[in-house]
């Protein structure tokens, strides 16, 4: 049988990896091989005693860092940005981290920490009318309109790939949401990849 594990100021139980059984298992081996990392991050642990819930997450999660529509650091660059706007300081560690793997600069890094507008981060003139629209998803999605599409296609981003950042600007909006509604969001510091710059 299954046991889970309560953690310090997160509102739902946890299943450690070591304990973890059936369906659970299957999917934590997945989020590894997704992440690759050694562990699974405790994001994806706040479903793990729903396996129907936590495979949507590992599934959203796969869709968009398992494909190669996007480059890796751009889509990193998404999350981490999304998640600055949505004000959940437990992804922007996580995702800078990631961001940092795939080549981010410090410069870069120190941005998406400390601006506030799109303009403000240190992309090219291509990226920029992107990063435009997927802050748009954060700030007002209802207030994107066909000329913020056509700035980035005409930009030169396909249609697949503005789709692709869409889609992971909004996946990162609902994991923002599922992280900050449990608790676990408060802080950078909760954030398992987060710590691994310090190590």
């Amino acid at each position: 049988m299954e046991t889970t594990t309560e953690q310090s100021g997160v509102r739902v139980p946890l299943i450690d990896e070591e304990q973890a059984q059936g369906r659970t298992a299957e999917l934590y081996e997945q989020i590894k091989e997704v992440t690759g990392l050694p562990f699974v991050p405790d994001m994806f642990r706040l479903t793990s005693t729903n396996p129907r819930l936590l495979s949507v997450v590992v599934a959203g999660y796969d869709g968009v860092f398992g494909g190669d529509t996007l480059p890796r650091h751009l889509k990193e660059l998404i999350s981490a940005w999304t998640s600055k706007l949505n004000g959940c300081p437990y992804c922007v560690g996580t995702h800078s981290w990631f961001l940092s793997q795939f080549g981010g600069s410090d410069e870069l890094l120190a941005a998406v920490s400390e601006a506030a507008t799109a303009e403000e981060l240190p992309v090219d003139e291509r990226t920029l009318p992107l990063m435009q629209l997927v802050t748009k998803v954060s700030t007002g999605a209802y207030k994107i309109t066909d000329a913020d599409w056509d700035r980035a296609a005409a930009a030169g981003w396909s249609d697949a790939e503005m789709l692709e950042a869409v889609f992971c600007a909004c996946l990162f909006a609902f994991i923002n949401r599922l992280v900050d509604a449990t608790g676990l969001g408060s802080s950078v510091d909760r954030s398992r990849v987060a710590r691994l710059a310090d190590e």
